[in-house]
């Protein structure tokens, strides 16, 4: 069994032009993945553009696996259609949450992270610690799709807190 070293909180914001599966518009939902866990936010019905402001948990050990993110059209009467997919690898981050377990200041950015053919970011994205607080706010472009985006934030919850 491996250890424990802390959670992460992962907030799925928004969604941003995503694909139209139905007639017109779509019922997204979002699908977390890191190694065997797998959380799910809820369906927003007829939305390209769909707000959930949900929190999913991970926990993370020492073995740290990359995240994937999946995007889906709730259907009723047939199998859930794919709208896109992102993975991103959260090695700067817990690089980050280890600076600041070690002393390096608060309030600043640790690292930012650009676009690139290799990544799924749609623009920049920054850790840094706020309040405290180890964060990174990602704008995701999914992968296997024509078009949609994905708004998250991570956030470091150490165990010893919750």
């Amino acid at each position: 069994m491996e250890k424990l070293n802390g959670l992460l909180r992962v907030r799925v914001i928004r969604g941003v032009g995503l694909a139209v599966r139905d007639l017109r518009s779509s019922d997204p939902y979002v699908i977390v993945k890191m190694g065997k866990q797998k959380l799910r936010t809820r369906v927003v019905k007829r939305n390209l553009n769909p707000e959930w402001k949900e929190s999913l948990t991970l926990s993370v050990s020492d073995h740290i696996l990359p995240i994937r993110i999946e995007v889906f059209d709730k259907d009723t009467f047939s199998r859930d259609d794919p709208m896109g997919y992102a993975e991103f690898d959260i090695h700067p981050f817990i690089e980050a949450v280890e600076m600041k377990a070690n002393g390096v200041p608060c309030n600043e950015i640790h690292k930012k992270l650009v676009p690139n053919r290799q990544n799924c970011y749609a623009e920049e994205s920054c850790i840094k610690c706020v309040e405290g607080k180890i964060i990174q706010d990602l704008c995701l472009r999914l992968r296997n799709v024509e078009c949609g985006e994905v708004e998250i934030q991570l956030e470091w919850i150490n165990i010893k807190s919750v």
